[in-house]
């Protein structure tokens, strides 16, 4: 396509050049004034002159003519997944597309706006719904004078809209579909306060409060109480009613160290668009403030310093530690006031402060009537409540004083046979033990039997007291894999039972040692139920942008595990599958919100964004945030409910939109490919030239 013009290429300064003219007016209306001969040939020197001072040129482009660029932004962030908005939102899309490829002359552009993920962090970069962001991005990298327009089709909740950036760089209109309905109504729990962490043992309080959008518009004054639900798993910790609005205080004790990982719902109310906003998770880390802990020693023996030592070792630990020296039978005449002994405080600690122990050891401890049977039916009690104990036993065990014939022995996990094993072998981690977070790996963290790599690299034992596995879980054995470690669940506590008193050869690194102090430390959380702990644990926790699923048990059975996504949707894997190696598995996180996972025994949840997404703030469809830049653009708002608008191109400086159609600019941008210029000024001083013969030649005939 080729386009004519004029232009000028001064051959002087254009100052210079108007000087000139000027002064050369005045002298030719002078002559004009005067009736002076030849004086308009004069003036048309001047002129001719004059232009060719200028140096007019003819100038004739080649231009390519250059198609706009129409922008379609569609939401696909979580809001968008509500109902039937994400299937409005696809045809809408399929409608536009074909409506602009009708349209000649004209490119298109589309965005995708998802919820902003950190890839590093897994948190959300821009909370909420960012198309602005996403439009004026697109917008920068069209070349200027080519936009011709946007189309957004959203469910109106832009966050990043503000009325006073409203249209801030945009050249042509922007139009708004949006994918909900009118008069929609959402109930949402916020949280307004939650600690971080708490110590174990006390108190902690969530403060949070309901709201309810919509109900005005849609005609519902019922404000009846609204249920709020905290849970810790599949256990219900409180449940209270409240009005909407209102504040209310969830307090409660933190029962194990640890992260705990609460959740609070509130029930739906009918009618409402989502339950997306209706729960969310509070991660609290337990911190124990002092380890409570009741040693008792039947009598001084060698191991006795080695549970000493370890839990002295730990300055969280309060230990209270107690040495049978002198047993009521024995009566050698040594006066009491020569005695440099304390009286054994057993009302004290069996009866009034049993419960604030944390976790009660009985080293080798036998039977002297020191502990009448109703305490120790009180210790039976305290474990089923919830409380730990641990038996380090010896000879004594398999003896008619054994604790296996008092009040206790219905929580004990195995019965002595009255065998005892005096012989070397090496604790072997059993086929179950290997799968017990207690003992798994243990063989791990000790070195290498060079001689049958089979056998763990620690140092041996000599001693075994034969038991009866009659509950729990058998984690250590002995010579011909008898029980030596025995773990157990009673009523709320557990109870641990080592049927040896030889751990004390590995503190002291006999033979090579051993990792006791590992095994001891793990079993004493256990005991305590810490989460990581757990023979049977259902985990997951979202990080760098992935759903990181663990699963922990002592069966080799397979289990299918359910994982359901904010929006719904979900996703079934087996622990057979290839990609679920060592029981654990990633999967992409791709929506904010709460994704729930279960394997049919346990669910838990796992959290993406923040604690309470802007997103799922309102969930309600609206024009409201969007007006201002669709008012400033010269765009229009249009509803899907409504049918969508019919799309066409618009002259500049013309309406963008009326009822039921959306234009987008004809800008009619090109670029020059070729530029032919010829020069006026030769014909002009020609023309001069001929004025001036004229001149001449008038002036000669007077």
């Amino acid at each position: 396509m080729s386009e004519f013009g004029l232009t000028i290429a001064p051959l002087l300064d254009i100052r210079l050049i108007a000087a000139m003219a000027v002064t050369g007016m005045i002298v030719v209306l002078i002559g004009l004034v005067r009736h002076a001969r030849g004086a308009l040939f004069r003036l048309l020197t001047l002129a001719a002159l004059t232009g060719a001072l200028i140096n007019p040129m003819f100038v004739r482009e080649q231009r390519n003519p250059q198609s706009d660029v129409a922008v379609v932004v569609v939401d696909r962030t979580s809001s968008q997944n509500i109902g039937e908005r994400k299937h409005r939102t696809d045809r809408a899309l399929e409608r536009v597309r074909q409506e602009l490829q009708k349209i000649p002359d004209l490119d298109v552009s589309e965005v995708e706006v998802f919820d902003a993920v950190d890839g590093d962090s897994g948190d959300q970069v821009a909370d909420g719904s960012n198309l602005m962001t996403a439009l004026h991005r697109t917008v920068g990298d069209i070349p200027h004078g080519r936009f011709a327009g946007a189309i957004m089709i959203t469910d109106g909740q832009v966050h990043d809209a503000a009325i006073n950036d409203a249209g801030r760089g945009i050249s042509g209109p922007v139009h708004v579909v949006l994918s909900g309905n009118r008069k929609e109504r959402d109930r949402r729990l916020v949280i307004d306060n939650a600690p971080g962490y708490g110590i174990v043992g006390q108190n902690v309080s969530i403060a949070y409060h309901v709201e309810d959008a919509g109900d005005e518009q849609s005609g519902n004054r019922n404000r009846a109480p609204a249920t709020v639900t905290l849970r810790d798993g599949q256990q219900v910790i409180a449940r209270s009613e409240l009005p909407v609005g209102k504040k209310g205080i969830f307090t409660f004790p933190l029962k194990h160290g640890g992260s705990s990982i609460l959740e609070i719902a509130v029930d739906p109310v009918p009618g409402e668009l989502s339950e997306l906003n209706n729960h969310t998770l509070i991660s609290i880390n337990g911190i124990r403030d002092r380890l409570k802990v009741l040693l008792v020693s039947g009598y001084p023996h060698a191991g006795e310093r080695t549970w000493r030592n370890l839990l002295k070792a730990d300055p969280a630990v309060d230990l209270v530690h107690f040495t049978i020296l002198r047993p009521p039978e024995k009566d050698d005449f040594t006066p009491l006031n020569e005695l440099a002994l304390i009286a054994f405080p057993v009302r004290e600690l069996f009866e009034l402060k049993l419960d604030e122990f944390d976790l009660v050891v009985f080293d080798r401890y036998i039977l002297r009537d020191i502990l009448p049977p109703s305490y120790l039916q009180n210790l039976a009690d305290y474990v089923s409540r919830g409380g730990a104990m641990l038996l380090s036993v010896g000879p004594e065990f398999a003896s008619t004083r054994s604790l296996s014939e008092s009040p206790l022995s219905k929580i004990l996990p195995a019965q002595p046979t009255g065998e005892i094993l005096d012989q070397a072998f090496r604790p072997i981690v059993s086929a179950i033990g290997q799968r017990h977070p207690v003992t798994a790996g243990l063989a791990s963290l000790a070195a290498i039997n060079r001689t049958d790599p089979s056998i763990p690299g620690w140092g041996r034992w000599f001693r075994l007291v034969d038991a009866r596995t009659r509950a729990g879980t058998t984690v250590m054995t002995g010579p011909d894999q008898r029980p030596l470690l025995v773990l157990d669940h009673v009523g709320q506590g557990r109870v641990a039972l080592l049927l040896s008193d030889q751990i004390w050869l590995w503190a002291r690194g006999y033979d090579g040692g051993g990792p006791q102090a590992e095994l001891l430390r793990r079993l004493a959380h256990w005991l305590m139920k810490e989460p990581d702990l757990e023979e049977e644990n259902l985990r997951a926790n979202i990080k760098a942008g992935e759903l990181h699923i663990q699963r922990h048990s002592l069966s080799d059975a397979a289990v299918v595990i359910n994982v359901t996504a904010p929006s719904g949707e979900t996703e079934r894997i087996s622990t057979e599958s290839a990609d679920f190696q060592d029981g654990a598995i990633s999967l992409p996180v791709t929506e904010i919100g709460l994704y729930k996972i279960s394997d049919g025994a346990r669910t838990v949840r796992a959290a993406s964004g923040p604690l309470n997404p802007l997103e799922f703030a309102d969930l309600r469809t609206t024009a409201n945030r969007m007006a201002p830049v669709v008012e400033k653009s010269g765009g229009g708002m249009f509803w899907y409910v409504d049918g969508l608008p019919d799309l066409r191109r618009v002259l500049p400086d013309r309406n963008a939109h009326g009822r039921g159609w959306a234009g987008f600019v004809e800008n009619r941008s090109y670029i020059v490919t070729g530029v032919l210029q010829a020069p006026l000024s030769p014909a002009l001083v020609l023309i001069v030239l001929l004025l001036l013969m004229s001149a001449w030649w008038r002036e000669g005939r007077s």
